[in-house]
């Protein structure tokens, strides 16, 4: 979880800095965070569109310059060769309801959340495909 925070602090959204990281028998095989697609202008350079329209968190999502960090991850992996089957990814929060339809079909198996997100769908969806979804609250312990 550690890392995925980490993968975070890349996030050029004004909003919420969100990363993913999704693993497979302990190897890192892609990581993700919320941001514009390659080429185009950040939000931290442009400002919100969302804020300008006076858009609520978790609504409209279409209506976001932005790619989430599942999804970002989801496509690294896919332009990389790498199946994510049986995976399981860490987020720093949970995952919207675009991304669980995402993270299902990529047939991920368990996504591990720190804070969460108000998005009954997700959860719904989550639950009728067998993913299991678990909040995160073990404290990382440095050595």
């Amino acid at each position: 979880m550690e890392i995925a925070c980490l993968v975070a602090t890349r996030s050029t959204c004004l909003r919420r800095q969100v990363g993913a990281v999704f693993v497979r028998e302990k190897r890192i095989l892609a990581t993700g965070y919320n941001g514009v697609p390659r080429g185009l202008a950040h939000c931290l350079d442009i400002g919100c569109m969302r804020e300008k329209l006076g858009i609520p968190s978790g609504e409209r999502h279409e209506l976001c310059r932005g790619i989430h960090a599942e999804q970002n991850a989801i496509i690294q992996a896919a332009t990389s060769g790498i199946s994510l089957e049986a995976s399981m990814v860490y987020c720093t929060h949970q995952p919207c309801s675009l991304c669980i339809k995402m993270i299902i079909n990529a047939g991920i198996i368990r996504v591990l959340f720190q804070q969460g997100y108000a998005d009954e769908l997700a959860e719904s969806l989550a639950s009728e495909a067998g993913l299991q979804l678990i909040r995160f609250t073990e404290q990382v312990k440095r050595n």
